[in-house]
């Protein structure tokens, strides 16, 4: 995997999509972090068909939202993705609970 060669290229002028490069910038996150948690499918950007990434404005919320807790709580990405995911399951269960009460 050639990262310079990705962190070099720039995504089409109408795309709303963000280059691996975009999101380390955008994040303050390490790329062999961004990697891992590609890897682990964390995070699912597509890919163009040479090879660079494109993440989703979701992805960059999201790896935000990794970078604060890791940096604030001193833990690593992996420890941070499970809180970030359970955070998330966390909302979607209030938004449930909320459309339920209006049934009631």
């Amino acid at each position: 995997m050639d990262i310079k060669k990705r962190a070099d290229a720039s995504p089409p002028s109408t795309s709303r999509k963000m280059l691996f490069a975009q999101i380390i910038e955008m994040t303050g996150m390490e790329e062999e972090v961004v990697l891992e948690l590609i890897s682990l499918e964390w995070v699912s950007p597509a890919s163009t068909a040479d090879g660079h990434y494109l993440f989703e404005a979701r992805d960059l919320y999201r790896l935000r939202k990794l970078s604060r807790l890791c940096n604030d709580l001193e833990i690593t990405a992996a420890g941070g993705s499970i809180i970030v995911d359970l955070m998330e399951r966390v909302e979607q269960l209030e938004a449930r609970i909320e459309e339920m009460s209006k049934l009631i």
